[in-house]
């Protein structure tokens, strides 16, 4: 992608100028982002879709309860059909995550905001909501993008200063609402808000919404991932030199933990954390693990002998690479010289040409086939 072209996308500015002056900092709002949207599904498909295994599907519900409060109700599928409520009944809205996984327009659409790194871009989920639907007035950690597919949204927002929530209700909405902005988004208009703004969405009238949304990990959920990680990989890493104590005197208060242990310990887990290679490479196995629930089937047709085809990765399939290693869909593999750099294409471009392809060495052709094999990629001509 070019970070420099003008992108209608995002209100005739480009990437560059988006990530410099409006990423983490300040909301955009951009009229017909994508002039003549149409749903990427139709509200049949998104019910199918909440209806299978493994895919991650919530329906909310409210209602006013009396003395000007609102009743608010959670529940997580899948969904049957029948389990829904009427189409005609308002204030109901079904969310459909990580459609981008199971459906090649949802995955093109989040292809358009690759201009932020694969590392931070999570998802696609898709709202469909009946007249008054909602999920109530919150805040979300991360960057959002809402995209208006059909219907109208009216969307209030404002930067919170009060993070209190309403208690008793089955979701995390605000309790003092500030709103600063308010307007109402028609199908191919586009609003983007940085973490912490506050926003409440409703619909007016049968609505369809797109949120591309991205991975923030907290410092200690980040830690707590790679420190397992770490810890798996220690023994091979750091090999096996044991505790030893040939000058421990005796002692005469046995419950106490020796010094030396400790200082052991604090050496061991400090060597662990300062081999950077053991960090770069759990980092990048972690940020490729596939999402729960994916799974990918062996391809349908045997290995290409004369590879004579292009390569194109799954949708499901999480690529990337630091300098020495490239990951994908949570394992590791060296690169180096030329295979490094047509992993790199791949990882970049998420296709490879044919001709590309041909150039890489015996044991990267390898590596491709077993990838084809596993359903990781495909071939095409």
């Amino acid at each position: 992608m070019d970070v420099n072209q003008v992108l209608l996308l995002l209100g005739g500015i480009s990437p560059r100028e988006f990530m410099r002056h409006h990423w983490q900092r300040k909301p955009m709002l951009v009229r017909q982002a994508l002039p003549g949207m149409a749903p990427l599904m139709n509200r049949a498909a998104l019910i199918e879709l909440a209806s299978r295994d493994g895919v991650e599907s919530r329906l909310v519900m409210h209602g006013a309860q009396g003395a000007g409060t609102s009743h608010w109700r959670l529940r997580h599928g899948p969904f049957a059909r029948r389990s829904l409520p009427p189409l005609k009944q308002p204030q109901w809205s079904l969310l459909v995550q990580g459609v981008d996984l199971h459906d090649q327009a949802a995955h093109a659409l989040l292809k358009q905001f690759r201009f932020v790194p694969d590392a931070r871009l999570d998802d696609l989920m898709i709202s469909y909501a009946t007249d008054g639907g909602g999920v109530g007035p919150h805040f979300d950690s991360y960057d959002v993008f809402l995209l208006q597919m059909h219907g109208r949204r009216r969307w209030r927002f404002g930067r919170q200063r009060d993070l209190s929530l309403q208690e008793g209700v089955p979701l995390k909405i605000l309790q003092n609402f500030e709103t600063q902005q308010d307007h109402v988004l028609e199908p191919g208009d586009m609003l983007y808000l940085p973490p912490g703004y506050a926003h409440d969405g409703v619909a007016m009238g049968e609505c369809m919404t797109c949120s591309i949304g991205f991975r923030a990990p907290s410092s200690a959920e980040l830690a707590g991932e790679l420190l397992q990680r770490i810890a798996e990989e220690a023994p091979d890493e750091l090999g096996d030199a044991r505790y030893r104590d040939p000058r421990q005197a005796a002692v005469d208060q046995p419950g106490e933990i020796p010094q030396a242990l400790l200082g052991f310990a604090r050496e061991a887990v400090h060597c662990a954390l300062q081999d950077g290679r053991l960090l770069e490479t759990v980092l990048g196995e972690y940020l490729t693990e596939p999402k729960p629930g994916v799974w990918f089937g062996d391809a349908a047709h045997g290995r290409s002998r004369k590879r004579a085809a292009g390569l194109r990765l799954d949708r499901r399939t999480r690529m990337m690479f630091d300098e020495r290693n490239v990951y994908i869909n949570g394992e590791s593999y060296r690169a180096s010289g030329r295979d490094a750099r047509l992993m790199r294409q791949l990882a970049n471009a998420r296709e490879l040409p044919a001709a590309q392809r041909q150039r890489a060495s015996a044991q990267a052709q390898l590596l491709l086939d077993g990838w084809i094999q596993a359903g990781w990629m495909h071939e095409y001509r």
